[in-house]
């Protein structure tokens, strides 16, 4: 329960926790100001000591303290803190200090210039960032308000540009994940816009996002238009295998831009559209024989299980087992490919769980957006996500497969027949 006790001079209540929690953010405060005065003191002895035996013809020395810099203040976690840091004379032509600890220009700490952008893309929204930062950081926290987001969004626009024209030569993709991302974002009286997003699985099995584009209806000239943007910038090999669910324009549009490339479609998204079709008093069934198609180990086994959920639910719900059989030829590619990298290429999870947190700040969205700032934020979450990203499992094995290795059942085959052409 929270103290309070009336302050007999001026007839108010005293709130002691409030003191108390004041207090302590000014010791916190205060211990971090000297750690850091303590901290940039030992690096400039560390330098001036690096250099004492260094003089010039009279034999003074050459790199010699020079009293400090004016004081500044540093915004971070703890608060404002007052520094004053130590200056150095460093008469080497072409040399000069340098601090690590504390670079000249700096007035954020690190931790606090990612602090906006981390609230930004959690979920808050503008109206309740000085709310927000205040309850973080204190008052009178200068140069973090609500109107940074406008001057970080320009940034991350300017960003996205740059990156979105980047060269692409010499990159090889052994999997390429494609998605369809549908934002409720308004953008005035435009039609509304899905991001098309791929991401890419690299030789070495690292994964990385590839392309993010907005586009009318997942249609294939918008897929279309993203493949060959890829394809002029250096991408003139297109994926081993391509992952998505069963929308028609990205499938016409890649053979279109990669005819060679193999087609998987995402287990994930087919599993949802049959039990669509079913009522959910059959559903956790019918779910568990889909599980039996794709968890087989061997496409023979697959097949005999793919035949069996036919056999039990083709007189009673035709319209669910048609979802099934009209993606046959594209739903156990992944047998061809290493064992290892079935739990990748089975779905396009990697692309849904990227995005959860696109969707979310979208939510948050309360007045009209812009095409270019939606993509500009879904690219900053998907660069955020990308560091976060493992690479593939047996990641080795994804070289093979620019080196015509076959895989049978997800195993290399050797003998005679070992590779393609």
């Amino acid at each position: 329960m929270k103290q309070v006790r009336l302050d007999t001079t001026k007839n108010q209540p005293v709130d002691f926790q409030h003191i108390a929690e004041s207090h302590l953010d000014s010791l916190v405060r205060q211990g971090a100001q000297q750690m850091l005065a303590i901290a940039l003191e030992h690096e400039v002895e560390a330098y001036l000591q690096q250099y004492s035996n260094v003089v010039d013809e009279k034999g003074h020395q050459l790199v010699v303290r020079n009293g400090y810099h004016a004081e500044r203040g540093i915004l971070s976690g703890a608060g404002v803190m007052r520094v004053s840091q130590p200056r150095v004379h460093d008469k080497r032509e072409g040399q000069q200090f340098k601090s690590s600890i504390l670079p000249a220009y700096m007035r954020k700490s690190p931790t606090i210039e990612k602090l906006i952008p981390c609230l930004y893309l959690k979920g808050i929204s503008t109206s309740q960032f000085e709310t927000a930062l205040e309850a973080i950081l204190g008052t009178n926290c200068p140069g973090l308000s609500s109107s940074s987001i406008s001057d970080m969004m320009k940034q991350w626009q300017d960003q996205y540009e740059d990156w979105n024209h980047r060269s692409l030569i010499g990159k090889k993709y052994a999997y390429m994940w494609a998605d369809g991302i549908h934002l409720k974002v308004r953008l005035g009286n435009q039609p509304k816009v899905s991001l098309l997003v791929i991401i890419g699985a690299t030789e070495h099995g690292e994964k990385e996002l590839v392309g993010i584009y907005s586009g009318y209806r997942e249609s294939t000239e918008s897929w279309a238009g993203l493949l060959r943007d890829l394809k002029e910038r250096g991408v003139t090999e297109g994926p081993k295998l391509a992952i998505g669910d069963g929308a028609l324009g990205f499938w016409a549009a890649l053979d279109d831009v990669f005819p060679k490339a193999k087609q998987q479609r995402c287990w994930v998204h087919k599993t949802a559209n049959i039990l669509d079709k079913m009522p959910k008093c059959v559903q956790e069934r019918a779910k568990n024989a889909i599980h039996n198609i794709y968890l087989s180990d061997t496409k023979e086994n697959a097949e005999m299980a793919y035949q069996q959920f036919i056999e039990l639910f083709g007189d009673k719900y035709e319209k669910a087992v048609a979802c099934l059989v009209k993606s046959k030829g594209q739903l156990f590619t992944f047998y061809d490919f290493p064992a290892k990298h079935w739990r990748h290429i089975r779905t396009t999870n990697i692309i849904e769980s990227a995005f959860s947190t696109v969707r979310h700040r979208t939510r948050q969205t309360k007045g009209g957006g812009s095409r270019k700032a939606t993509e500009a934020m879904a690219w900053k979450l998907c660069m955020e996500a990308q560091k976060h990203w493992k690479k593939l499992n047996g990641a080795t094995q994804a070289i093979k497969l620019f080196q015509g290795i076959i895989f049978k059942d997800g195993e290399e085959l050797t003998g005679e027949y070992t590779h393609v052409g």
